[in-house]
């Protein structure tokens, strides 16, 4: 028969739900609090902050092209986007910490080790992607766009279209250079093995591929620019999966080799 609680039980389990509610509001309170304050003194340099990020696209206009705004309220609200997006990121460790104080009660400790990690590296590598994307893709693909266009044609693009491009192409390589750690997580739960992941080799790359032409613009540079590096952060992760298996099974023979009784069976 299937045990009933009692109400005695059913309050302690509403209390424990209202108590755990009551904490998650807690910590998105904090952590839009931080965000908000980092966003004061970005919001102060928000033009500086937009010219940054203007600049890859800047630098191969030919002499005189600028940018345009298209709309009214574009000049004040697309600034502010790219403050509200800085903000977020400087704030992100914070956030980030705000989660694991959230959900480390419910973790056992070696998952506790391996989240911290995991988030570390993850976050680490995704300001990669956007680091790789802004100084490397983004001028590449300008030149490769302003280099084709026809003659007579003025280059100029609206800001806000700028600002949805530029976060498109960070999302992109952000979440690209995020494979070496989804990788390792499939092979470190048992869901694929190693050999299983050298095996479909052939169709990653084909896929890093479709991947390139789905997320990034129509152009063929943007799309070679994500799916080599996709395809060599997906061999990384198999390297590094490798290399943290081995290391168990390396320590699980040097304690057998030690152990009483395998001298025992040695004589």
């Amino acid at each position: 028969m299937q045990q009933q609680n009692t109400p005695h039980q059913q309050t302690d389990n509403d209390s424990s739900l209202i108590s755990h509610l009551l904490e998650l509001r807690a910590r998105l309170i904090r952590a839009l609090l931080v965000l908000f304050l980092g966003f004061i003194p970005c919001a102060l340099f928000a033009r500086e902050l937009y010219s940054l990020l203007a600049f890859p696209l800047l630098e191969k206009l030919p002499q005189g092209g600028q940018m345009i705004a298209t709309e009214v309220i574009t000049p004040f609200f697309v600034p502010m986007k790219v403050a509200l997006m800085v903000a977020f990121l400087i704030t992100l460790p914070h956030t980030l910490y705000q989660v694991w104080a959230f959900i480390a009660p419910g973790l056992y400790s070696h998952e506790k080790r391996l989240f911290l990690p995991l988030v570390f590296v993850s976050s680490l590598l995704f300001f990669i992607g956007m680091a790789f994307a802004y100084f490397a893709a983004l001028p590449l693909v300008f030149e490769f766009i302003v280099y084709f266009a026809p003659e007579g044609v003025a280059v100029m693009t609206d800001i806000g279209a700028y600002l949805n491009f530029v976060l498109t192409m960070f999302m992109a390589f952000g979440i690209t250079f995020e494979v070496p750690v989804f990788v390792l997580i499939l092979i470190r739960t048992g869901l694929v093995s190693i050999e299983k992941m050298k095996s479909i080799r052939r169709f990653v790359l084909v896929g890093a591929f479709v991947v390139g032409a789905i997320f990034t613009p129509p152009d063929i540079m943007s799309q070679i620019l994500l799916a080599i590096p996709l395809y060599l952060l997906y061999e990384l992760g198999i390297v590094i999966a490798a290399l943290l298996m081995k290391q168990p099974a390396q320590k699980a023979t040097t304690a057998r080799q030690h152990s009483p009784n395998s001298h025992e069976n040695n004589e």
